[in-house]
């Protein structure tokens, strides 16, 4: 839908803080007033439990909520060279439109990237091929930030001067991928350092590199981290089942307080990122395994052993093989479950509770991107025998 005619503006309703609301579409809630988004996404939440998973929480839990600008570690921002606008665009998509929106600033990415966004602009304009850079990744730890440039031809000596000279003057650590995701070349520092960011509450430190997958909001993964670990009560003699582990975000903290924690992954790349991550924080009650997680049939990934608790985060199309795996009578006392789309969560819910017998005991939402539609969810499941 679309507003035509706003005949009485809602309490709720405030000036759009990002001069590139509306075109870009990178945020769609800017016009709500921020503490208004969480009870909003609640309710899409519970209707989406209601409707497709046909159940309901015992309880709600306080969502979480953290930073809501300049909350952003992790972006992808696309380029293109366009004369008829002015030369170089770099920016996220238009809202309906595959086109790229124009951006000089965006309130929601990380201080030290949004103030890069025009000067940006004007060194990829300086290139020899500028039409031929489709994307920028954009990558922030605690430490260090990293931008990386993705070419389509290779870049001439004088590109990467320009480069170099780029990241030395805003102190910003710049790489180039020219073939494959995970083929990145160093352009400045010759040795750039790994990206980090620590977990303080469960002395876990974790290193990425800028393409991996890591949560984009670091204050609110550590209120999320902190919360699953609540949720699932761990006990100093608990075995866990981490299914969709990345590179070691939920796994290394449960291994602080349990006994046990098998990490499951489909990417081979971030299963040998969680064994290094294991070994640089000094854990070693940890397993790893790669494993496509989506496959409907043939053994489980995880064998046969049992685990008292699981933890699941899946992608966007949830976990439904894994949850059709879970035997009747005799699975894990305790499932948290973090869902980034709460209609497939809801799917999930349904067969856990009405095909396994498990209680869906709370429930909770987390504003991981606050000023966009995107709903985080967090639930618990408790075994009903």
């Amino acid at each position: 839908g679309r507003m035509t005619v706003l005949h009485r503006e809602s309490s709720m309703r405030v000036k759009p803080r990002c001069p590139h609301f509306g075109v870009c579409g990178g945020c769609s809630l800017q016009h709500l007033r921020s503490e208004a988004q969480l009870p909003a996404k609640q309710k899409i939440l519970a209707d989406n439990l209601a409707r497709i998973g046909k159940v309901e929480p015992e309880t709600w839990l306080a969502p979480l909520d953290g930073p809501h600008w300049g909350y952003r570690r992790k972006a992808r921002l696309g380029v293109r060279r366009i004369p008829s606008k002015g030369g170089v665009i770099v920016g996220f998509r238009e809202r309906r439109h595959s086109f790229l929106a124009q951006l000089n600033t965006c309130e929601v990415l990380h201080p030290a990237i949004s103030r890069l966004l025009s000067d940006l602009r004007l060194c990829i304009a300086q290139l020899s091929r500028p039409d031929r850079i489709p994307q920028v990744e954009v990558a922030v730890g605690d430490n260090v930030a990293t931008l990386v440039f993705r070419h389509v031809v290779p870049l001439t000596p004088a590109d990467e001067e320009i480069l170099a000279a780029f990241g030395q003057q805003h102190n910003i650590q710049v790489m180039r991928q020219p073939g494959r995701p995970d083929e990145l070349v160093p352009v400045w520092p010759p040795q750039p350092l790994p990206l980090r960011y620590a977990m303080p509450e469960f002395k876990v430190e974790l290193e990425f590199a800028p393409t991996d997958f890591v949560q984009v909001n670091t204050e609110l993964n550590r209120k999320m981290v902190s919360r699953a670990l609540e949720l699932l009560d761990l006990q100093a003699g608990d075995t866990v089942l981490d299914l969709f582990c990345g590179l070691g975000n939920f796994t290394l903290p449960i291994a602080r307080r349990a006994a046990q924690v098998l990490g499951v992954e489909a990417e081979e790349t971030l299963i040998a990122k969680a064994r290094e991550n294991a070994r640089h924080n000094a854990i070693t009650n940890t397993e790893f395994r790669t494993a496509d997680l989506h496959a409907e049939h043939g053994q489980n990934p995880w064998g046969e052993d049992h685990f008292d608790k699981w933890l699941l985060d899946p992608p966007r199309t949830g976990a439904i093989e894994v949850v059709k795996r879970l035997p009747e009578s005799g699975g894990p006392r305790r499932i948290v479950y973090v869902s980034c789309n709460p209609a497939t969560l809801a799917r999930d819910s349904d067969v856990l509770v009405h095909a396994k017998g498990y209680r869906l005991r709370s429930a909770g939402v987390m504003d991981m991107f606050p000023q966009t539609s995107h709903v985080e969810a967090m639930v618990l499941f408790e075994r009903g025998d």
